[in-house]
């Protein structure tokens, strides 16, 4: 045996939260085994790197200044590797402490397994299938791609691709493993060769797991230890994206392993199954992103015809047809369009939002009905009684789709939530302090020790063995675990114990200024960060920046005849007027300070800064302005840096 037992190496990529929260259950679950830790961050621009050297001074870092992709990043550590084993493991990942000594010692009795993965859970405790796979053969590929997989499940001819007749609970030999928790033996490596660089991102694994068998390996799927993987394959499937790279992967695969007549039919089949995918998948983001804003344009327009019509059989004015088909439908856009800048369409979603933009959006139309030529123009009762009306069925409408639950709206405050905090006293403190510095207002916390003792100080609600029935008492919504004195496998115990379906979670790493988790397979993870008072990250606050830069830059490139004789650089200063209009710079943003004290939300590279305008030169205050204009975002600020700095657009 080698004098180092376990490579671990995480390829990361402006993940650094994330990050962070693996890299302590990593070190956690190295305790009893010779690891060697390696981080290779892929020119990651959220802080990553600052973040590994400052709190993570023991794992060896490579810091690429380009993005590698997958293969590369990882095929650049296994190179350097020492260790007998490597594991390759995704930053979204938390281990438990325990697992590393299973794995291991089970490579060890099998020295006839190459590769091994693991039960991988998603942010709810849900197992995600992608923990074993068949290989995708066509046949196999083609009742994935076409739902029969997934309409029977456990059968041995379509359950293929995630064998899913295969208990979950119970260790198979499969043939691929995921590379979100890929364990290799490195003399398998060295005979089969490392992860295939063809492979920017998707399909590496696949291919390493079928040569691992070609050369004589089997790769096993291990029940006995579980991790969590946030960002697990399927809360991918709904990115246009994510189906081009993925079956374009699959495509390179069929093209390298199978026969040149299987590799053409698989080809085709791969071809016309991303364009079926990848129109199903747009159509469904549309649907679930955008169907309330659909209903709202159609009720919106039937409020103001409705409208139109009984003043017309009232008064026997006639209003032209071709008037008619032109503005009303124009009406009920610019409606949307204000809801939509009002955060109306946020999640949960707020009826003052909605109220708010139809306000707005009924002065924009009153303003564009004064400009409009005579014979434009009907009633401005129509416009004033049809908003109106329009308001009153959209309230209706989401008031009906609430009580339903379609597609699972909801009407409410996200930030008024009822909360478990479990652990011990110290760190629910902690916590609550956290989240009282941020815009969360709870309607309820219940304190829950992570010590299971009779005598429990008054403060707590129960300990963690009582915790289901503490969240069924109490209506508790949203969980959040300490996880510096609760082990990941009691966490991963209890989510799977308690009801994922209406509760979500979040891990709190210790000494950190965030709270993280996933509250839905559709998303990515959630975060609670000290940053969030104003923060330019918040979605409405984006939304007022991308408005700000594209009616500034459009304003700034018609005034670019004049500008051109007062701008310095006044090329360079056209060249970043369209870069802010399509979105590639923002006019206000961060200045680089050559290191990272805080936590910022990430936003495009920005032309001026806070810095920048004062000619600050001090690293520690330059820091200290972005973060007080990550924390106080408002429109007026940037309008005012942009006249304070407008010298400066050419730099």
């Amino acid at each position: 045996m080698s004098e180092c037992e376990l490579s671990v190496i995480i390829v990361n990529y402006n993940v650094k939260h994330f990050l962070e929260q693996c890299l302590i259950s990593v070190e956690r679950a190295s305790k009893n085994l010779n690891v060697e830790i390696i981080v290779v961050d892929n020119h990651s621009l959220d802080g990553s790197v600052e973040m590994v050297r400052k709190k993570f001074p023991a794992v060896s870092l490579i810091a690429s200044p380009n993005n590698l992709g997958f293969s590369k990043g990882n095929n650049l550590a296994l190179k350097d590797s020492k260790g007998e084993f490597a594991l390759l493991l995704n930053p979204d990942t938390i281990v438990e402490e325990d697992t590393f000594d299973k794995v291991v010692a089970y490579l060890q009795k099998h020295n006839d397994v190459g590769g091994l993965g693991v039960r991988m859970l998603d942010g709810k405790g849900r197992f995600l299938p992608e923990s074993k796979r068949g290989l995708p053969t066509p046949m196999v590929a083609f009742y994935k791609m076409f739902g029969f997989s997934r309409l029977f499940p456990k059968s041995r001819k379509f359950g293929k691709y995630h064998v899913t007749y295969l208990s979950e609970h119970e260790t198979h030999e499969v043939d691929v493993l995921s590379g979100a928790f890929m364990l290799l033996r490195k003399s398998a490596l060295d005979k089969v060769g490392l992860l295939d660089e063809t492979f920017f991102m998707y399909g590496e694994d696949i291919d390493l797991s079928y040569r691992l068998q070609l050369g004589g390996y089997k790769n096993v799927y291990y029940s006995d230890t579980s991790i969590i993987h946030y960002k697990g394959e399927s809360t991918k499937k709904t990115s246009v994206n994510y189906v081009f790279v993925f079956y374009r992967a699959m495509a390179i695969f069929a093209k390298k392993h199978f026969t040149k007549n299987n590799a053409l039919l698989f080809g085709l089949l791969i071809h016309g199954a991303i364009y079926l995918r990848a129109s199903v998948t747009l159509a469904v983001n549309v649907i679930r992103l955008g169907y309330v804003a659909i209903l709202d344009f159609g009720v919106l327009l039937i409020g103001l015809l409705a409208t139109l019509l009984v003043y017309q059989h009232y008064t026997g004015i006639e209003t032209p047809k071709d008037l008619v088909q032109l503005l009303l439908p124009l009406y009920a856009l610019i409606w949307i369009v204000s809801a939509f800048f009002n955060g109306a369409y946020d999640r949960p979603f707020l009826l003052r939002n909605f109220v708010r933009g139809m306000l707005i959006g009924t002065g924009v139309i009153l303003v564009l009905y004064s400009l409009l030529p005579e014979s434009y123009r009907f009633s401005r009762a129509v416009i004033l009684v049809g908003s109106a009306v329009a308001l009153f069925f959209g309230v209706g409408v989401k008031l009906f789709l609430a009580k339903i639950n379609l597609f699972g709206f909801k009407l409410g405050n996200s930030t008024k939530r009822r909360f478990a905090i479990v652990g011990s006293a110290q760190e629910i403190e902690r916590v609550v302090q956290l989240m009282q510095q941020t815009t969360i207002e709870p309607n309820f916390i219940a304190k829950v020790s992570d010590q299971v003792i009779d005598d429990l100080d008054e403060a707590f609600v129960g300990h963690i063995n009582q915790l289901r029935e503490i969240t069924q008492i109490f209506n508790i919504e949203e969980v959040i675990f300490c996880a510096e004195s609760i082990e990941t496998s009691i966490i991963l115990e209890q989510m799977s114990q308690l009801d994922g379906a209406k509760l979500d979670y979040k891990i709190a790493p210790p000494e950190s200024l965030f709270v993280i988790g996933s509250n839905s397979i559709n998303t990515s993870g959630e975060l609670y960060s000290v940053l969030n008072i104003n923060a330019i990250s918040k979605p409405k606050n984006l939304r007022k920046k991308r408005l700000f830069d594209l009616v500034s830059s459009m304003v700034l490139i018609v005034l670019f005849p004049i500008l051109a004789w007062l701008i310095n650089n006044p090329g360079c200063f056209f060249s970043n007027a369209l870069l802010v209009l399509f979105g590639q710079k923002t006019w206000v943003g961060y200045e680089n300070s050559g290191e990272n004290l805080y936590d910022l939300p990430t936003i495009k590279p920005g032309i001026l800064s806070m810095a920048k305008i004062v000619g600050e030169q001090n690293p520690v205050k330059i820091t200290q302005m972005n973060l007080l204009y990550a924390k106080d975002f408002s429109v007026r600020n940037d309008l005012s840096m942009l006249f304070r700095g407008w010298k400066l657009l050419g730099s």
